[in-house]
């Protein structure tokens, strides 16, 4: 027997009880059902809620990768529920980064990397990023270089140093993923880095450090005085 919304003690329906107590009473289902809204002919929104993060038993981290196609193969989710979702999802990816990416000033290598876990601990590819940095560390930007396996070829002093060069950067802090989530470098990053420390240096830019992301850990060459 499908139990509907309406069915519910209006207390215990997710968007009355956003209303009523704020977001931060709502649990991780619940937020899922305020966002999608309406149910199916079979399920309840609490229900496909619930589908959605048996997706993956680590719970909402999976959303920061899902597709369409993904959320589209469990049953009730169509695609305008799915685009519901990945809207929400790139929101408050859109917020957080904000927040990192304004005149934020890094400490040390531990700040930035949770900084930039968020966007990069679920992606399916290696991606290479520079971050800019002015005279007090602070964020100037951060630069997508290149996606694909990090080898010397693709990462070129040339796309590292362009966007440092044209926004008067100070220094740079190289930044890439391991899809596999071990962060610990493969000797070709640390070919790269050792190119990109000494274009750097010709140019007068210094690599303060270069930051492998995992999944909820990072290697930082700095820490391991590999610079």
């Amino acid at each position: 027997m499908k139990i509907t919304m309406k069915s519910m003690p209006e207390c215990e329906r997710p968007r009355e009880k956003m209303i009523k107590s704020g977001t931060a009473a709502l649990s991780n289902a619940e937020l899922i059902a305020a966002v999608i809204g309406s149910g199916s002919s079979q399920d309840s929104a609490l229900t496909l809620a619930q589908r959605i993060l048996s997706l993956d038993p680590k719970g909402l981290s999976h959303l920061a990768a899902v597709n369409v196609e993904e959320l589209c193969s469990l049953r009730g989710i169509g695609i305008s529920k799915a685009s519901q979702i990945m809207a929400a999802v790139e929101l408050g990816k859109r917020i957080y980064s904000e927040k990192a990416a304004v005149k934020v000033k890094i400490a040390g290598p531990s700040e930035l990397a949770e900084k930039m876990m968020v966007d990069m601990r679920h992606l399916t590819k290696e991606v290479f990023k520079v971050v800019l940095l002015d005279t007090k560390n602070q964020i100037v930007s951060i630069e997508d270089i290149s996606i694909g396996s990090l080898n010397a070829s693709i990462v070129h002093p040339r796309e590292v140093f362009q966007p440092a060069i044209r926004k008067s950067a100070n220094a740079v802090v190289l930044i890439h993923n391991h899809p596999s989530g071990h962060p610990e470098p493969s000797p070709e990053d640390k070919r790269v880095t050792e190119r990109l420390i000494e274009a750097g240096q010709l140019m007068g830019i210094q690599v303060l450090d270069h930051i492998v992301i995992g999944d909820l850990n990072y290697y930082s060459f700095k820490e391991h005085d590999l610079m």
